[in-house]
């Protein structure tokens, strides 16, 4: 028998009657946590942030005020809540994703960007910053949102980005928001990142990937990212690593001597993509912890 999400209460108020906020934001507290979603207070909050177009905090003001939402506005809330309670990420109900000082726009076809990439992100960061150019160039091969891609434009301003992406679903979000940041200094290219970049061979500074490392048996609990994050960003062959073994080849490729490349993986899997790496000759691999103490990226120079 196939298990089916729990059924939502409803919330108080209709289209004509004011609810107060808190009374809102505990129901919708409720649901959520009935539906297991994780940390429901929060993601009620910034539904209902997103309904008033507020910020979280305001709404929290609100509530200390004891204001009310007016009947539109509840009727909205509703059926917000419905579709988090379903599981539908938060952050395709919102349409935005933050990521470090970025707001990026996000929604189906392209993988929500994650908090532990943000770290991810300093390190490439960090690297061009040190490289002494005045003009570095970086390299996101598989940008999804053009989240790292942006990361690096935005605070490395005086580099040169190219962001490469295959899929047209996330190469479309990816144009979005690097129209919408006005990073002059980033360059988006529809290409397989196999082929990617071959007129910059031998002259990049940094090359940083966030590539799909889920081997292909382990399929994710959550439902937000089993159900909607695209098949194509979270998938990496029998051991997770087919396509880290493309990106090393490629990084080669690309970068100059003594050039970084930075990627992202699982927490169990820094061993074997260091194996990888010095195999291919690359130099000084180490494995790098995210703030929860779980391997998360893994660095090594050309």
């Amino acid at each position: 028998m196939t298990p089916t999400a729990p059924t939502p209460s409803p919330l108080p108020g209709s289209a004509s009657t004011p609810v107060p906020a808190r009374a809102l934001r505990d129901d919708a507290v409720g649901v959520l946590a009935r539906a297991g979603v994780p940390d429901p207070e929060v993601d009620a909050e910034l539904l209902l942030a997103h309904v008033l177009g507020v910020s979280r905090g305001r709404v929290q003001a609100l509530i200390v005020m004891d204001a009310e939402v007016d009947g539109p506005d509840v009727e909205r809330m509703r059926a917000f809540v419905e579709r988090r309670a379903a599981r539908e990420p938060l952050q395709h109900i919102t349409g935005r994703a933050p990521f470090r000082s970025l707001e990026l726009n996000v929604g189906p076809g392209v993988f929500v960007p994650r908090p532990e990439t943000e770290q991810v992100a300093q390190f490439a960061i960090d690297a061009l910053r040190a490289v002494p150019s005045p003009e570095p160039v970086g390299v996101d091969l598989g940008t999804g949102s053009g989240a790292i891609a942006l990361a690096l434009a935005t605070e490395v301003p005086h580099a040169r980005v190219y962001a490469v992406e295959n899929s047209p679903e996330a190469y479309i979000w990816a144009r979005r928001n690097i129209d919408e940041v006005g990073a002059t200094n980033l360059t988006p290219v529809f290409i397989d990142l196999a082929d990617a970049l071959p007129q910059l061979d031998g002259t990049v500074d940094v090359v940083i990937s966030n590539p799909p490392y889920v081997p292909d048996d382990a399929i994710p609990r959550d439902p937000e990212v089993r159900l909607h994050d695209p098949h194509a960003a979270l998938y990496g062959g029998p051991d997770g690593l087919d396509v880290v073994r493309t990106i090393s080849r490629v990084a080669q490729r690309l970068l100059r001597p003594g050039g970084t490349l930075v990627l992202e993986h699982g927490e169990l899997q820094g061993a074997a993509i260091r194996d990888l790496l010095t195999a291919d000759g690359w130099r000084a691999a180490a494995t790098h912890r995210d703030l929860t103490t779980r391997d998360r990226a893994t660095t090594a120079l050309r």
